[in-house]
């Protein structure tokens, strides 16, 4: 079983158990507070593997599994039998990565908490992009764009969502989780960056 099987596994198990255990909901979720003041460090982490209902769950689970899969392959495919744990700690780092910024700007904010596995599976999509720019995704399965394109516009809605506020959706999860995706795939595989700018470079519409 793969890594990234193993990680939806267990991400499901835990949410699901979250659903019917409030206090362990409460005790995994990310609250800058709780981090800052009561030096809860760990909620950075466990907050990843938690979600507020089915759907949401649902959502951050396909993508993981849609992109995860082909990104682990590759780590694999550069370090051999070490890729299936780089892609392991990668998952689990970029979780932590993309609650940062809400760590220290809610630090004294009591009221702010945020769950979910969406900054790090914006990770792994980034990554994926890092590796294939032109490839052809498409928004709601509706409207195909090579996945370079996809990406900018996912950073200025993300961005511009952010500043807004008007939802509870954590887009500065996304924003930063994507940032730190695509760095670190970057710093993971350097060589890889001539390719990149090859692809974008080489392509007819």
């Amino acid at each position: 079983m793969t890594a990234n099987l193993l990680i939806v596994g267990l991400t499901c198990l835990i949410s699901i158990v979250g659903f019917q255990n409030q206090n362990f909901f409460d005790r995994g979720a990310h609250h800058p507070y709780m981090e800052s003041h009561k030096k809860q460090y760990f909620r950075l982490l466990t907050s990843g593997f938690l979600h507020a209902d089915v759907w949401h769950l649902f959502v951050n689970m396909f993508v993981l599994f849609t992109f995860g899969n082909y990104v682990e392959e590759r780590f694999v495919y550069r370090f051999g039998g070490a890729g299936t744990f780089i892609y392991a700690g990668f998952y689990i780092l970029t979780i932590v990565l993309a609650n940062l910024n809400t760590h220290f700007k809610y630090a004294n904010n009591y009221s702010y908490r945020a769950i979910g596995a969406s900054g790090a599976t914006s990770a792994i999509l980034f990554s994926y992009i890092y590796y294939n720019p032109m490839s052809m995704l498409g928004i709601y399965f509706i409207i195909p764009m090579p996945a370079i394109i996809f990406g900018v516009l996912y950073l200025w809605y993300s961005t511009w969502a952010a500043k807004k506020g008007r939802d509870n959706i954590g887009h500065e999860a996304h924003f930063y989780g994507a940032i730190a995706g695509f760095l670190l795939s970057f710093v993971l595989d350097p060589g890889n960056i001539t390719s990149f700018f090859q692809e974008i470079i080489s392509f007819r519409f």
